[in-house]
């Protein structure tokens, strides 16, 4: 059994239980259960270093993001705050640059890349006409938060066709990428468009994708 495997019982009852204190508002325990959840994705991340198959390039660099989106985690459990979270804006923002630079210089080109990037143009443009009557002097930030992240999902993409990666791992790269996506989409959508109660199953999403694109670096193979 890979190393990598073992945190992830503990990370789906953290993760459960934050989901939970986060609906109920229970800050305390917000305070510690986000933490520690994150650190268990990075722990997955580290342990790959132990496969003897691996790629020190994917796993170095993911592990950068991951403790960037560290700082974000920690920076928006304050978001009420608008300096706590604009920081944490640009830490995910560089965090989603770190994973696109891991998959854009792993990844190879094919036509899998324009078809999602069309995809990603029109769901972003759509996603923005809906946000932009309640942004503000957020506009140019959460554009660009857009565009980077669309990004990384299509560079996420390009690991479907590059032979660094097997068929199953460039999945969970892809799965992972745009579960975190989807989480960016339901935070910002319950921030800047409809308030909507249950908005923190994005912790569903987010924990989940952040997973996925750590866990893929413990399935580098030799051949």
């Amino acid at each position: 059994m890979k190393p990598a495997l073992y945190p992830i019982p503990i990370l789906i009852i953290t993760a459960f239980f934050l989901i939970r204190a986060e609906m109920l508002k229970k800050r305390q325990q917000i305070y510690i259960l986000k933490p520690i959840s994150t650190l268990l994705v990075i722990a997955v991340a580290s342990l790959s270093f132990l496969e003897p198959a691996q790629n020190r390039t994917y796993a170095t660099i993911i592990l950068m993001g991951l403790l960037l989106c560290f700082g974000g985690d920690m920076a928006l459990m304050f978001q009420e705050n608008r300096k706590a979270f604009i920081v944490g804006l640009v830490l995910f923002l560089l965090g989603h640059i770190a994973y696109t630079v891991a998959f854009a210089l792993l990844g190879r080109s094919s036509a899998w890349d324009i078809l999602s990037a069309l995809v990603l143009l029109a769901m972003g443009i759509g996603f923005y006409n809906l946000l932009k009557p309640n942004l503000g002097t957020m506009r140019i930030p959460v554009i660009a938060y857009l565009i980077v992240i669309s990004v990384m999902v299509n560079r996420a993409v390009s690991t479907l066709a590059s032979p660094l990666f097997g068929g199953g791992q460039a999945i969970m790269v892809v799965t992972g990428a745009v579960l975190f996506y989807i989480s960016d989409v339901i935070l910002a959508a319950a921030r800047f468009w409809k308030p909507w109660k249950y908005h923190r199953i994005s912790l569903a999403f987010y924990y989940s994708g952040q997973l996925l694109i750590a866990l893929a670096a413990s399935y580098f193979c030799t051949s």
